[in-house]
């Protein structure tokens, strides 16, 4: 009998485990922002990317020249930058906070803040977590 409640119990701890592991997002987007490689950055906006990702979400990617480079920064989905009041076109000055990661052999800053005519668009917290609460994070979930 306690064998058979053990097992038991060791069965519903083993469900709840890979039901968790399948709702949690995927590690490389808990992992995309680090805040260890968070730069300080003023630009011009030399392009707006709209970025697909899937049916239903479109990003928005700045190339902003910042020094004698260009570097492409992603800032979050469309309807977030546009519902906090933003929008960006070549020639805007900008300042940003944010985080440079490597995907692949592209270099990205994934911005964190992005301030332009004196008005901040915060994107995500402190540890990158999204304000927008999409792409299957929240901004309630713990970073890991």
């Amino acid at each position: 009998m306690r064998t058979t409640m053990i097992l038991t119990a060791q069965a519903i701890l083993m469900a709840a485990s890979l039901t968790a592991a399948e709702n949690a997002p995927p590690q490389h987007m808990m992992r995309m922002y680090d805040p260890a490689t968070e730069t300080a950055r003023k630009g011009i906006v030399e392009g707006v990317k709209s970025i697909h990702h899937g049916k239903n979400m479109t990003g928005i990617h700045l190339m902003l020249r910042t020094g004698g480079e260009v570097k492409e920064v992603m800032l979050g989905p469309s309807d977030f930058v546009t519902s906090k009041g933003f929008t960006f076109e070549m020639g805007d000055q900008v300042e940003l906070i944010g985080s440079q990661v490597t995907m692949g052999e592209m270099k990205y800053i994934v911005a964190r803040e992005v301030t332009k005519d004196g008005k901040t668009l915060t994107l995500r917290d402190k540890n990158g977590v999204p304000e927008w609460g999409g792409m299957g994070m929240c901004k309630d979930c713990p970073m890991k």
